[in-house]
């Protein structure tokens, strides 16, 4: 029976070829994910262990303490603390680190690295007048106020030397600052596509701390000194609930960081290579089904001379075996060279990986095989089953046997029943609030797909039928191509099933996509009248005061207000406060007041959010005992309560009464409205008053969107690639069961061609037959696509009040045209193929 299989295998190799295709790209998905993500991981681990080489312990402040009032105060270290630790016993050197953020920009004043991953350190010289940290390779660290160095790949982006002047900014106002050297750094973020920018000790700490404050201490031991007691002499002498960590620990979290990202990435990357697989099962049970059909005769022949069930069931699963196995081998070369790509790929992005080789780990090959042949056997495992099943009379004088009544009677009630359960569950998700109907909605839409994969049979015949008007006008190909369409239900229905499952995805992720986009549209539209509103880079760092200074100063500038958030205690509780400036707050945004206006905002009176105020249980005319930052106590009074959103929220107060108790004033964006409104020249001058500064932003409402919807858009992009595998195992799947179809058709074929069908007729059936299948998995998958993206989307409206779903018809016309080209393309091969068959030797076939 084993070298029976083996034959089998090589006399239909190229029937196999396609399933050996679509089990070999989900394979290659699977091991090229897990290489990827290994070297990278490993590549990370490796920087990040050689950036700790000279770190015995570290010492950092120790958790924020709370202030009482919602706020925590970040503390930091001393210099007498610094002191303390170097005169330790058992250390060799101490180094005080102080680090915040640092926009730097090119020569073309754009912003160099990744906004978050900009940064500013400080230059500590030790006793040899050099830092560890960092090896200068030209030029040498920066000693006064006004001078910087720079690590050699920034220096390289932004196309200076030593000597040349380049501007930055902390927290707004432009630096204009001298290199003075390049350095070599293991800083990851660095690696990862960053900035890193030395300045002597004073100037950081004014830059980031205080004068003599320190973000962290780093200790290296002394010879014969180990990390553990230098730590436990270091906590001595610190006071409690100083933090005080071994470098070895600091590395093995860093590295354990690192394991869990590399999950998190790895995980999303296989979701995506298991879709692949699922649609390429569809693929594998076809062909099998059809390979056992063509060989019922031989079956039986071999149960008549005393084959068992067992055996031709074995038989069947031995197949299975060497095709997985050979795709599983192709596969695991090919996803090596997916993740040496992937890796060339993101080079050429700008993003910057640390060197490293490239490793391809016992699990990957592990997984590979077995994922490559466990798919396979599983999906031919039913057609095995089926095919020792026949009796051997009953084989020998039907080649194709008919499904019973019963199995399609069982088949088509068990695929309303999960229909029926998944719909339910989608309804019944997209009722709840976001975080309880995750779930019921998840669960329901993998069993809707699944019931109405085991509907399609059913559904097909009606389906395709009502093409039939469609095809009239092509008289007896267009009949034939229909009819041959819902000849075999269950192969039209595996093959369009494969298309549906890509399509349901693609097509619901873009309905979410194009709504969110929309509503944030209209969020910004309807909630914010400013021109243009300004803010840091990367959304974190506060702006300087004196930006909004610059602004009202501007001519052509109407109205500005900056928004300047804090922490108050006010009616014994935390809450969040936003100072603006009350006499032009209301021609900035757009305040929807319940009760009160806007009107009465100033002074100690306020105005809050509907939330806020449901929340603390007050109304309009209130007065409300607060505690400042500073402790500070007073009173404010409740001047009107408006309809929060996701742009305005939280208590609304006049700066004059925030400000003195604020221990750093600073902003977090300030709305501006001009004369002129919006256009590229006014947007052009308010950036060159700020001197074109690269770490502030200004923005108009289209850019707000834009960005928002840059990353949706971006996002999406991402998942139309990863998808795109699972619709070309798709389309893969119509080639296959086209050609089979030919292959079992040849007699027909042969005598449609003897009473007068020509060659070009019998092509435009074929390829009709394929357009069909492919537009019948397309409607499926687009409608179920719709309704998961509607159900998803009232998961979504539960937090966005702008939300409305959107349908987005021209993409879907895209998708539609889309299959239709992919069933043109698919029976390509196949038609070719049926037109060329010998007309007498194909009606002489079985």
């Amino acid at each position: 029976m084993f070298r029976t299989a083996l034959r089998n295998v090589l006399a239909h190799k190229a029937r196999l070829l396609m399933t050996v295709l679509a089990v070999m790209l989900g394979v290659a998905f699977v091991s090229g994910t897990m290489v990827f993500t290994d070297t990278i991981g490993a590549a990370y681990e490796k920087s990040s262990a050689k950036s700790y080489e000279n770190v015995s312990v570290a010492v950092k402040p120790g958790s924020p303490a709370p202030s009482g009032d919602g706020r925590d105060e970040t503390p930091h270290l001393t210099q007498r603390q610094l002191d303390t630790v170097r005169a330790l016993p058992g250390a060799a050197s101490a180094t005080g680190i102080v680090s915040g953020f640092t926009a730097v920009a090119d020569k073309d004043g754009k912003l160099i690295g990744d906004g978050w991953s900009t940064r500013g350190g400080n230059y500590s010289a030790g006793k040899d007048g050099t830092d560890a940290r960092y090896a200068m390779t030209d030029g040498r660290a920066p000693q006064k106020a006004d001078e910087v160095a720079l690590d050699g790949k920034t220096a390289d982006r932004a196309g200076v030397q030593v000597g040349d002047t380049i501007r930055m900014s902390v927290d707004g106002p432009v630096m204009r600052q001298t290199v003075t050297g390049v350095f070599d750094t293991d800083d990851g973020n660095v690696a990862a596509g960053g900035s890193l920018v030395l300045f002597d000790t004073p100037t950081a700490q004014k830059l980031f701390a205080k004068a003599g404050q320190y973000d962290e201490i780093d200790v290296k031991a002394a010879p014969g000194t180990s990390q553990a007691a230098l730590k436990a002499a270091t906590e001595k002498v610190l006071p409690q609930g100083t933090e005080v960590v071994t470098g070895q620990k600091l590395a093995d979290e860093e590295a354990k960081s690192i394991a869990s990202m590399m999950s998190g990435l790895n995980t999303g990357l296989l979701v995506f290579a298991g879709i692949a697989l699922f649609v390429g099962t569809f693929i594998i049970a076809n062909t099998f089904t059809m390979l056992v059909a063509q060989r019922t005769k031989e079956l039986a022949l071999m149960r008549a001379v005393g084959a068992s069930r067992r055996q031709v069931t074995r038989s069947v699963l031995i197949e299975a075996f060497v095709v997985g196995l050979t795709a599983a081998v192709v596969g695991l070369v090919t996803g090596i060279g997916i993740a040496v790509g992937m890796r060339s790929l993101l080079g050429t992005t700008g993003a910057t990986l640390p060197d490293g080789p490239l490793v391809v780990g016992s699990g990957t090959i592990m997984w590979s095989m077995i994922v490559g042949v466990a798919v396979t056997m599983l999906a031919a495992w039913l057609p095995a089953r089926r095919a020792s099943r026949i009796a051997p009379v009953a084989a020998m004088s039907s080649v194709h046997a008919p499904a019973t009544t019963k199995s399609l009677v069982l088949r088509n009630t068990l695929g309303a029943l999960l229909t029926g359960a998944g719909a339910a569950l989608v309804l019944a998700g997209a009722g709840m609030d976001a975080q309880s109907g995750k779930m019921p909605l998840g669960a329901g839409g993998g069993l809707l797909l699944i019931g109405v994969f085991v509907l399609t049979p059913l559904l097909s015949r009606p389906l395709i039928a009502a093409a039939g008007p469609l095809l009239r006008p092509f008289g007896v190909t267009g009949k034939l191509a229909r009819q041959n369409s819902v000849r075999n239900p269950r192969r039209t229905a595996a093959t369009a099933s494969a298309l549906m499952i890509g399509l349901t995805l693609i097509t619901g992720l873009t309905v979410i996509a194009t709504s969110v986009q929309k509503g944030i549209d209209r969020m910004a539209a309807d909630s914010i009248k400013a021109d243009y509103t300004v803010s840091m880079v990367n959304g974190i760092i506060d702006l300087s005061p004196e930006v909004a200074k610059t602004l009202n100063g501007l001519d052509g500038v109407t109205a500005t207000s900056p928004m300047r958030n804090a922490w108050i205690q006010v009616g014994g509780n935390g809450e969040s406060v936003t100072g603006v400036n009350p006499r032009t707050i209301a021609q900035l945004v757009t305040l929807d007041f319940a009760h009160g206006s806007a009107g009465g905002l100033g002074g100690t009176t306020v105005v809050m959010d509907d939330k806020t105020a449901e929340r603390g249980g007050w109304k309009v005319g209130d007065t409300l005992p607060a505690v400042y930052d500073d402790k500070a106590k007073g009173t404010l009074k409740v001047g009107g309560i408006y309809q929060g959103n996701e742009m305005l929220d939280g208590i609304l107060v006049d700066t004059a009464t925030l400000d003195p108790h604020l221990a750093k004033i600073a902003d977090t964006r300030v709305l501006v409205k001009t004369a002129d409104g919006t256009s590229a020249a006014v947007k052009d001058s308010l950036r060159k008053a700020l001197g074109d500064n690269p770490a502030i932003k200004v923005q108009d409402r289209a850019d707000i969107s834009d960005e928002a919807g840059g990353v949706i858009s971006m996002m999406l992009n991402m998942l139309y690639g990863l998808l795109a595998m699972a619709v070309i195992v798709a389309v893969l799947g119509v080639i296959n069961t086209l050609a089979m179809s030919v292959f079992e058709r040849s007699h027909e074929i042969g005598m449609l061609r003897a009473i007068g069908l020509d060659r070009r007729d019998v092509k435009r059936m074929v390829r009709f037959e394929s357009l069909l299948i492919s537009l019948f998995g397309a409607l499926l998958g687009i409608g179920l696509g719709v309704f998961l993206g509607w159900a998803a989307g009232r998961l979504i409206a539960g937090g966005m009040n702008t939300y409305t779903m959107i349908v987005p018809w021209d993409r879907i016309a895209i998708f539609l045209g889309g299959a239709a080209v992919v069933g043109v393309l698919a029976a390509l091969w196949p038609a070719r193929r049926a037109a060329r068959l010998n007309m007498l030797s194909a009606i002489k076939a079985e």
